[in-house]
């Protein structure tokens, strides 16, 4: 799975990167780093709109249109690659709502020999560009609060897509985030494109070398711990 990882490019060089036009809110608020974000939070999501390709802030654990209670969206921070096109919280998105959830790195948790404690890793792109994590988004409609026109309150949220490891990958953790190269960015977010079984093929494990990987201070374990020391190279995990 993946449940924590870094933010820390500025959403108009994100805008830049992904060739979308940056929502308003962020050119006037811009969020600072965020070296631990953490299910539930906002996170920036690169998706199409009224045929624009976008960059705005998104719930991370998405919420189905027809949930009773966003709470729900906790347990859907991650969708499985494989059974995407079957879920009934995911089919409909994946026809027809993907997205691309940027991120400078990412953390796992591997487990040592001989010791208790699992050790953190920070995983990030060799050439310093951001991953291109693939998600799904939806909008959930709250009928039970309206805003001043009388219109439902609404809720943008989204889920990063996981699969099958690369060897790199995998000596940390079963699973990891599909990561998209930019010559299917276009493919991918095209909400007309509902062709699930020639998107599906898309959803494989990035290549071992675009990514390195070095040991953490199991001070991200904690999520109100945010700085830059989280993803700087630290001393192995040791009981003692």
């Amino acid at each position: 799975m993946c449940g924590r990882f870094a933010s820390t490019t500025p959403p108009d060089q994100l805008a830049n990167y992904f060739g979308a036009a940056l929502a308003e809110h962020l050119v006037e608020d811009e969020d600072a780093p965020n070296f631990n974000v953490a299910p539930t939070q906002g996170v920036y999501t690169v998706f199409e709109d009224g045929g624009v390709r976008r960059l705005d802030t998104f719930h991370w654990g998405l919420v189905p249109f027809w949930a009773k209670d966003p709470k729900i969206g906790s347990r859907m921070i991650n969708a499985r690659a494989e059974t995407i096109a079957e879920k009934n919280s995911f089919k409909r998105p994946f026809a027809r709502k993907r997205c691309i959830i940027p991120a400078d790195g990412f953390y796992e948790w591997m487990k040592v020999d001989g010791q208790k404690r699992k050790q953190p890793m920070y995983m990030s792109r060799v050439d310093g560009e951001p991953f291109a994590f693939a998600g799904l988004w939806e909008v959930w409609k709250d009928r039970n609060h309206t805003d001043e026109d009388g219109n439902p309150l609404e809720l943008s949220s989204c889920t990063i897509i996981t699969g099958e490891p690369n060897d790199r990958v995998a000596e940390v953790h079963d699973r990891m985030p599909v990561m998209l190269p930019p010559d299917v960015w276009d493919q991918w977010l095209d909400r007309d494109n509902d062709d699930v079984v020639s998107l599906q093929t898309l959803l494989v494990p990035a290549p071992s070398q675009l990514i390195r990987l070095h040991p953490v201070s199991t001070d991200v374990n904690n999520v109100r711990n945010n700085g830059p020391e989280l993803i700087e190279e630290a001393e192995p995990v040791s009981d003692d």
